[in-house]
């Protein structure tokens, strides 16, 4: 069966519930663990059937947000998402309060536990109406963002369609794409800033009315953060500023004088050679037959996993109009099947698609086994780790893309990693500021944002922009609308990459991949600092684990004549 023979069906909430309260009733007269754990099975089941159809519904309409059916469905998960949450939350607290609880510790994943224990903190019957609204505005951004039509080269383009023009060897053209897709923005700006503000407040509003003193306390909990705090993530954050900044300005220099320019403005930043970017040598289609062919290389359980991909057509790759912005992968519980939605625009990150977002479709292809839906995936931090590694585990195949121009492409993706991280960490600490700090004006966000930026950005020239240069790049960053405090995520998990760079890739270490397998079994059943453990790596808040990796990357990048590229 392939993705479009997947059946969708709005559930009766009515019929749901009724089901549901009965296990949850079976659950609370059990007479013994067993009877518990089947209760448990049961609603699993029920759940992850509800799932499905909540994942076919959001997948069809980011595929198609002007389909009118899909966009209706989309406003029924926005309604009832958070009524469904609360029957969730009866059952959780059954189990909390279940005279078999340490039993049950003893018969599960302990991150089963503490997901439960995370979404009772982080919900209450009292704040629903807030968090429907919360995610309706999620939905207006996306679709205003989704809804971007500009004209440009006699075409008409979407937002997503612009990486080539700004990855153009003539500048003027760079300059000229630049300024059409920011009047974008700019033409929204009181549009955004009304999205914004409102998010900001209600979830303000969500965290106090929870008991919480701020909405930073709430994002962590939400996050399933369960072995890190805001304290250790500051501290990781100074270590970017101490370690990785330095590099990257060394890094801007070289490309500036890479392209043969004095003054690197904002709009020559995504061109990092003279004669142009590293691009795939050959269509989408001759992609997808290449990737297929890397990933049968690569393990027999990976050539098993693009197999199944490929031949159930679960997977969405070319930009189009009324597509929504940007990639990702998402997971149908009762099919097993993975999902991977992208925006294909003939640039390097149409390879990068091929692998960091099969790198998280391999990994819950991986944890299928795991019957509890909470613990399929793992949290966000530690499903990056999966994702960008398999970026450099795939190194091996890069010529099968690149051709003469592979050593471009890797100089060009190890240096992007470790450009990405003071971005990352950037776009981390603008969230903390914006929420602890709710009554902020629009303008005050942005005069932080720009503030902030020129601290972890110190290259980054906005002379030309006036719009730009009072802070608005943010308005193009999805994450810090609709999914608050997932970003430093990224960055965490890219220094474990990197570490798995090292091992596979310069050290040639043959049980690096063991060790990715073994983490991509795990799913959910790990903390992050546990996965960590368990993929032999160092946690990136370890003193000195920052220092060690930077400067390893900074000598493999100074040993390439990258002017020869």
């Amino acid at each position: 069966m392939k993705f479009n023979d997947y059946t969708y069906e709005r559930p009766d909430f009515d019929l749901f519930k009724k089901d549901f309260v009965h296990l949850i009733d079976q659950l609370k007269s059990a007479g013994s663990v067993e009877e518990v754990k089947e209760a448990i099975d049961d609603v699993s089941a029920l759940t992850s059937s509800l799932d499905t159809m909540a994942t076919l519904a959001s997948i069809r309409y980011s595929i198609d947000t002007k389909d009118d059916f899909y966009e209706q469905e989309d406003n029924y998960w926005n309604e009832y998402g958070p009524l469904y949450q609360e029957l969730n939350t009866r059952y959780y607290k059954a189990i909390m309060e279940s005279p078999y609880l340490e039993e049950l510790k003893d018969s599960y994943p302990r991150t089963f536990i503490q997901n439960m224990q995370f979404e009772l903190d982080s919900f209450d019957a009292s704040v629903i109406e807030l968090l429907q609204k919360e995610n309706q505005l999620s939905s207006d951004y996306q679709k205003l963002i989704a809804a971007a039509e500009i004209e440009f080269d006699r075409k008409i383009l979407t937002l997503s369609q612009f990486g080539p023009y700004l990855q153009s060897t003539d500048r003027a053209v760079r300059k000229e794409a630049s300024e059409a897709q920011l009047s974008y923005f700019e033409e929204n700006e009181e549009k955004l800033d009304t999205i914004y503000n409102e998010l900001v407040t209600v979830r303000d509003q969500i965290a106090k009315k929870l008991g919480y003193k701020d909405f930073v306390e709430l994002g962590y909990v939400r996050m399933k953060r369960f072995d890190y705090d805001r304290d250790m993530v500051e501290v990781y954050r100074k270590q970017v500023l101490d370690y990785v900044v330095p590099v990257t300005k060394k890094l801007a220099e070289r490309q500036a004088e890479r392209i043969g320019i004095k003054d690197l403005k904002h709009y020559d930043e995504a061109l990092q050679f003279l004669d142009g970017n590293p691009t795939p040598q050959g269509d989408p289609d001759y992609i997808i037959e290449n990737g297929r062919k890397m990933y049968h290389e690569l393990s027999d359980e990976t050539a098993e996993f693009i197999d199944f991909m490929f031949d159930k057509e679960l997977v969405d790759l070319l930009s189009k109009e009324g597509k929504a912005s940007g990639g990702y992968c998402t997971y149908i519980p009762d099919y097993k099947s993975p999902f991977i939605f992208a925006n294909f625009n003939g640039t390097s990150g149409d390879i990068d698609v091929l692998t960091h977002e099969a790198g998280h479709a391999f990994q819950v292809y991986q944890s299928r086994w795991i019957k509890q839906p909470e613990i399929v995936f793992p949290t966000f931090e530690t499903c990056e780790i999966h994702s960008m590694s398999m970026e450099f585990f795939t190194y091996p195949w890069m010529e099968l893309f690149f051709k003469e121009q592979t050593d471009k492409y890797k100089f060009d993706h190890l240096s992007g990693a470790i450009r990405f991280l003071p971005y990352g960490v950037l776009v981390d600490h603008f969230q903390h500021e914006v929420y602890e700090n709710p009554e902020w004006s629009p303008e005050e966000r942005k005069v932080c944002w720009r503030k902030l930026e020129k601290q972890y950005l110190p290259q980054r020239d906005y002379s030309e922009s006036d719009f730009l240069d009072k802070g608005t790049y943010w308005f193009r960053q999805g994450h810090i609308f609709a999914s608050p405090f997932y970003y430093i995520d990224y960055t965490l998990a890219q220094v474990c990459a990197l570490q798995f760079w090292k091992r596979a890739i310069v050290d040639e270490d043959d049980k690096a991949w063991g060790d990715y397998m073994a983490i991509c079994e795990a799913g959910g059943t790990k903390s992050f600092l546990e996965t960590v453990d368990t993929a032999n790596l160092r946690s990136p808040f370890e003193e000195g684990s920052l220092e060690r990796v930077v400067k390893t990357i900074d000598d493999a990048l100074e040993a390439v004549d990258d002017k020869a590229l």
